[in-house]
């Protein structure tokens, strides 16, 4: 199989408090499509946990706006450590994750109105785009640009999901072996080397640096590709400076930014173009992995610098937990993107806010989704097929019979089902 890359699948984020976190990504980032929660021992990651595999609780988190999603991580088997230095622009590791924004202004405001921790001021990039920067509660930086595309524009938040990254570089031009060259990141959006407006705000950021925005000129294909939509990756390169590894001295899943991870199919043949060019994976879980709802084979290498960049093979994917459906990707074409009305149905994985009573249920939804379904279908029918528009439903008590089964059948099934795991459980 061809070597096929998605998009960015999500960006690691080691945090003491995973529920904390998760809450607070979904409050102020609209990341609030939860596509699984595990706890698990990380077994395969000993060469980057001192030799040991430690426990740990991992989130995924997603924004049906589009973008890439959150693995918001904690260790439970031990304390998440920081760095015991204070982190600089242009220190090795992944800087900020950049999340999108539908109206990058509009954004400043409502996050400055809603008490966050601006870092800048609202500045426009060498590419003449507003951007800032601002602080989750554990101090990690996002950093919000627009968007260059959404699944979903109609959400309540203003912000999308992972559009990108900004990685620290020792030497810009030999990361883009990694990131031009092989994870095809070939357009050069700006690159220049100066000092940054948008940087004043940012520790060290007054200093002068190689800035280079990359994007990729191709359109990305498979499964979920239309959920995350393009991305970017911007590496910077400080200058009079040496540079700090962020993870230096600390295990993979400390606090701060742990990976950034893409989606990918035909691990095999990305293997190859890595080894070829000097990118060995240093994990492989070589067979299909098991995160409770989600399935693959996950791999990770490290760039010149020694960011970590995970790849991973989804097999199978939670689409309506409640109900037990999934995805199997092995049985699909890999370039083919998986219908919308599919990746509309992680909607229904919507986490509540704890602020809210009331709302529908998952069975109710699960019932309005087969509803949706029906009515699609008649519609369909009555518009597109000559031989049955000019029918008149002869008999509507048994149509409308039909139509409150439709609904339900799935809602009552629904509501067994979640009643018989819920017994389960207990």
């Amino acid at each position: 199989m061809e070597k096929i890359i998605s998009g960015i699948q999500q960006i690691g984020i080691g945090i003491p408090d995973v529920h904390k976190a998760t809450e607070w990504y979904r409050r102020h980032f609209g990341m609030d499509i939860k596509v699984f929660e595990d706890s698990a021992t990380a077994e395969l990651m000993t060469p980057y946990t001192g030799g040991q595999a430690h426990d740990r609780t991992a989130i995924l988190s997603m924004n049906m706006k589009g973008g890439g999603g959150f693995e918001i991580w904690q260790y439970t088997s031990r304390t998440p450590q920081p760095a015991d230095f204070d982190f600089m622009m242009g220190d090795l590791g992944i800087n900020c994750a950049k999340i999108k924004s539908i109206d990058v202004p509009a954004t400043f405001d409502e996050m400055t109105e809603s008490g966050l921790n601006i870092l800048t001021p609202l500045e426009k990039n060498p590419a003449g785009q507003y951007n800032f920067f601002v602080k989750d509660l554990y101090g990690n930086i996002f950093h919000v640009v627009k968007g260059l595309d959404f699944f979903k524009e109609n959400t309540a938040a203003l912000t999308g999901g992972i559009a990108g990254a900004v990685i620290g570089s020792s030497d810009i031009d030999n990361s883009l072996k990694l990131y031009r060259d092989i994870l095809g990141y070939n357009e050069v959006v700006y690159d220049e080397t100066d000092g940054f407006k948008d940087f004043k705000g940012l520790s060290g950021g007054n200093r002068t640096f190689r800035r280079i925005l990359l994007r990729h000129s191709k359109p990305r294909v498979g499964g979920f590709s239309r959920l995350f939509g393009p991305t970017e990756i911007e590496l910077v390169e400080v200058k009079a400076r040496k540079p700090r590894k962020l993870f230096e001295d600390r295990y993979w899943g400390d606090l701060g930014f742990i990976h950034l991870c893409f989606d990918v199919q035909g691990m095999d043949a990305l293997k190859k173009d890595l080894e070829a060019d000097g990118f060995p994976f240093t994990v492989d879980s070589a067979e299909s992995f098991d995160m409770g709802e989600a399935a693959g084979r996950f791999t990770y290498i490290e760039d010149p610098d020694g960011t970590l960049i995970e790849f991973v093979e989804t097999h199978k994917v939670p689409i309506m937990q409640k109900i037990g459906w999934y995805i199997d990707m092995t049985k699909r074409d890999p370039r083919k993107n998986l219908p919308n009305l599919v990746i509309h149905g992680l909607g229904l994985n919507r986490m509540k806010d704890p602020d809210k009573t009331g709302g529908l249920s998952a069975a109710a939804k699960t019932g309005l989704v087969f509803l949706a379904l029906w009515a699609g279908i008649n519609i369909y029918i009555f518009t597109r097929e000559p031989e049955v528009s000019s029918v008149e439903i002869a008999n509507w008590p048994v149509f409308l019979l039909i139509t409150a089964a439709v609904f339900g059948i799935p809602y009552l099934l629904a509501k067994a089902f979640s009643a018989l795991m819920n017994r389960f459980r207990s």
